[in-house]
């Protein structure tokens, strides 16, 4: 048998926070699920975040932190010298 790591954990919680939000009201066996509008959105958004930290989206380092930060600036700088060009020109 496989052990739980937290990557299945948040894949198995986001499964079950989607299916409340998506059910709703549904009693099962001996349990009854009333979430209500409040609940079934926040049960959605945790869902939701949940299952996008499994796949890894979610899950930066500061290495890819730094990479993205010096990325977008540098596509910042261009941008702007290919924008005083543009104004420059008119």
């Amino acid at each position: 048998m496989t052990d739980l790591t937290p990557n299945n954990s948040f894949l198995i919680a986001g499964i079950v926070f989607i299916t409340i939000a998506v059910i709703g009201k549904s009693k099962l066996a001996f349990i009854e699920i009333n979430p209500g509008f409040f609940g079934r959105v926040l049960a959605l958004f945790f869902g939701i975040s949940s299952l996008l930290y499994a796949l890894g989206l979610l899950n930066f380092s500061a290495g890819t932190l730094d990479l993205l930060r010096t990325s977008l600036t540098e596509q910042i700088k261009q941008s702007i010298s290919s924008i005083n060009e543009l104004l420059q020109r008119s």
